[in-house]
């Protein structure tokens, strides 16, 4: 059976995805109807292999990866990062890793924040959106 997204999961894509840049609008469109296929834990993080409907609106040939959120979570004293990776244009993983710490088996509290801080770097989030 598929999965939903965890409230962690959710809020960090949510946090990734935000912004009114046309790509990111449509990778939320995508996030909204996509399922978890699988969850893989690394011990030091995590992957979630994400799923999107064949009819998504895509573009077609986009293959990047791009992380500028970063995450306090009490167990995790450095912190934590997460990587978003598109493939062929259709949101495909989240990546979410500690600094050399072992990831908790369960995220209750935390909070979410560009690299930058409370704002996000604009020019640098466009230079990774293009591929």
């Amino acid at each position: 059976m598929k999965n939903k997204l965890s409230i962690f999961e959710k809020a960090v894509l949510e946090k990734l995805l935000d912004g009114n840049l046309p790509l990111l609008i449509q990778l939320r469109q995508q996030l909204e109807r996509c399922v978890v296929a699988k969850r893989e834990f690394t011990g030091f993080g995590f992957y979630t292999t994400l799923v999107a409907p064949e009819d998504v609106r895509r573009t077609a040939g986009l293959n990047i990866k791009f992380g500028d959120v970063i995450g306090e979570i009490p167990e995790l004293p450095r912190g934590a990062g997460f990587l978003l990776y598109v493939k062929d244009g259709v949101l495909d993983m989240l990546e979410g890793y500690s600094y050399d710490e072992p990831w908790p088996s369960s995220i209750d509290t935390f909070s979410l924040k560009y690299l930058k801080g409370k704002d996000r770097d604009w020019v640098a989030l466009e230079k990774s959106l293009k591929g």
